[in-house]
């Protein structure tokens, strides 16, 4: 009976001792599973196909923009974007590096593998609350959630 109940001590022990290494082995991709199952990600043939699917997509967006690529959380304002301009340049009412204002980080909440973590380095302007950095025609555009909802609250507090 000391035996049987030796083996049953060393078979719960040994199922638990499992348990913990497939936790840990399997924790890092339940953790991203449970990232990205808050994101949506989407691509588009030209801004306006990107404006009419999506009610978040900036109306700074040129209409003729391509080859047009977004990422979003679904649980804040964090957002990335790329798009081909052909005029190569910011799209009307974008600012090229205002003094006074700084550019944002990329979202480190956001990543994939078509928009460059390293960006923000080479940020050129602002769009709305995007900050932007242009390469040639590429546009990259990011925004900082948290950097968002600080702006709404400053703005509400103005109002008051």
């Amino acid at each position: 009976m000391k035996g049987i109940v030796s083996k049953v001590a060393l078979g719960v022990a040994g199922t638990g001792m499992a348990v913990a290494v497939a936790a840990v082995a399997i924790g890092p991709r339940v953790s991203d599973w449970y990232d990205e199952r808050h994101q949506e990600q989407a691509a588009y043939a030209t801004g306006v196909q990107a404006k009419n699917d999506r009610r978040s997509m900036p109306a700074w967006l040129p209409d003729n923009a391509s080859s047009v690529k977004y990422l979003m959380s679904t649980t804040g304002d964090d957002r990335l974007l790329i798009a081909t301009l052909p005029e190569g340049r910011l799209p009307a009412g974008c600012t090229i590096g205002v003094p006074g204002r700084t550019t944002h980080p990329v979202p480190a909440s956001l990543k994939v593998g078509w928009f460059p973590q390293d960006v923000a380095t080479r940020a050129t302007g602002t769009c709305g609350h995007y900050s932007v950095s242009m390469h040639g025609n590429q546009l990259y555009a990011w925004q900082d959630g948290a950097a968002v909802q600080a702006a709404h609250r400053a703005e509400h507090s103005a109002r008051r």
